[in-house]
């Protein structure tokens, strides 16, 4: 958008109903995957930019977006000796240093640390950058990249170098087959808790119905058992001590 100010301001978002799956980062307009797992085939995802002007303009566009079953096999992560959120602010430019140097159509998939996120972002650390890389439309053997990568790793670390004003180093790992990002384990961890809380309310409400029931029950014996004693003795005392029946007590006397 040409525009200054709020006029040139654009946000972006998703408009279809795709949400589950993908997601959009409304500042960049780059795609992400949620969930995709088991997923295969085209799906398409209507964008939409909105500039933040008084009367708001907007403009749609048709993202179509193909998913391989098979990119799990061909997924490569290179690794950075540098604090994650610096790599974050300049993924864009490692992407582009990694297309240069490649050749081919880079697609990051993620982006995280080994470090909890806090200690991460507040020291030096590795940080992961998940990789796959295309040919045209054909997705490239993790073999053939990761050759590629070692085989360019000396000019990789230069224009690295540039971006981030700093000697970076790099080294590559292939990604495991169920490798979960600490993000993920710390929202399956915190699933588990809330099973168990949730496991240990019912249980305790379920034992107070119980007991509740339990005297309730034995209150109820406690009245029957004391009104048949008032039937079967009519000059039972009730409990301030007085005589229950007068009239009953005066047609025995006479």
């Amino acid at each position: 958008d040409p525009d200054a100010g709020d006029n040139g301001l654009v946000l972006y978002s998703l408009v279809s109903s795709q949400t589950s799956e993908f997601d959009i980062d409304q500042n960049t307009g780059q795609i992400f995957t949620v969930s995709v797992a088991g997923k295969a085939g085209t799906f398409y995802l209507e964008v939409q930019a909105t500039d933040q002007g008084t009367s708001r303009l907007t403009g749609q566009t048709t993202v179509n977006v193909t998913v391989d079953s098979s990119s799990g096999n061909n997924i490569l992560v290179v690794v950075l000796n540098e604090m994650i959120n610096i790599v974050e602010r300049n993924i864009i430019e490692v992407k582009r240093v990694l297309e240069d140097q490649l050749a081919w159509n880079v697609y990051i998939i993620d982006v995280y640390s080994s470090e909890s996120e806090s200690k991460a972002r507040s020291s030096t650390d590795v940080t992961y950058v998940k990789i796959t890389a295309f040919d045209t439309n054909q997705e490239v053997p993790a073999e053939d990249v990761k050759r590629k990568l070692q085989e360019q790793k000396s000019d990789i670390e230069v224009e690295l170098e540039k971006i981030f004003s700093r000697r970076v180093t790099t080294s590559i790992e292939e990604a495991a087959a169920d490798s979960a990002s600490p993000e993920r384990v710390a929202t399956i961890v915190l699933s588990v808790l809330l099973a168990c809380s949730l496991t240990g309310f019912l249980v305790y409400v379920v034992f107070t119905i119980r007991r509740k029931r339990k005297q309730q029950q034995q209150y109820l014996v406690k009245k029957q058992a004391e009104v048949a004693e008032s039937i079967d003795n009519p000059w039972a005392s009730d409990k301030n001590g007085s005589v229950k029946s007068l009239e009953k007590l005066e047609h025995v006397n006479n």
